[in-house]
């Protein structure tokens, strides 16, 4: 099992900048990546490397505008169930993990089972999500909450606070 205190042990301060620059800006090239941590381009490309196969990237993504595609309804979902087994719990989370709509959802201690965030459209859509979500098995209950607006959004981890 991966060590998380000794990953993070093995970065030195070059591959946390690294690490920084790229997912505040995930298109920046080699040879600029490699200008803003004074490096040679193919000393910053196997760095690169070496954190993508050591698995500290996981992945480059585009952060899409949400009000430009017309996403206008951001939602926060708990829910609740009445399932004990593994496999129907497998098998609902399956479920969930195949709606388009969910963005992220986490697995909870306390009160509720699950903590869903929802992007829809519009609240015709968040309704007929809801109803989607209800036809699920073993879903007891759902507290929905609307987000008026965002404070903050960001995907940037917190890697240089030492």
């Amino acid at each position: 099992m991966f060590d998380a205190i000794e990953g993070i042990k093995s970065l030195d301060a070059l591959d946390r900048k690294i690490l920084d620059l790229l997912q505040m800006e995930a298109q920046l090239s080699n040879a600029e990546l490699a200008r803003r941590v004074n490096l040679s381009p193919p000393a910053t490309h196997a760095r690169v490397k070496r954190l993508e196969n050591e698995g500290f990237i996981d992945r480059h993504v585009v952060v899409l505008n949400s009000r430009k595609l017309g996403i206008d309804l951001l939602c926060f979902i708990f829910v609740s169930t009445n399932i004990h087994q593994k496999e129907q719990l497998e098998q609902l989370e399956s479920a969930m993990n195949s709606m388009p709509e969910i963005l992220e959802c986490h697995c909870l201690t306390g009160e509720y089972d699950y903590f869903l965030k929802v992007a829809n459209r519009n609240r015709e859509e968040l309704e007929k999500f809801i109803r989607k979500l209800n036809l699920l098995p073993g879903i007891n209950r759902i507290q929905t909450s609307l987000s008026l607006r965002e404070i903050k959004f960001t995907t940037a981890l917190p890697i240089n606070n030492d």
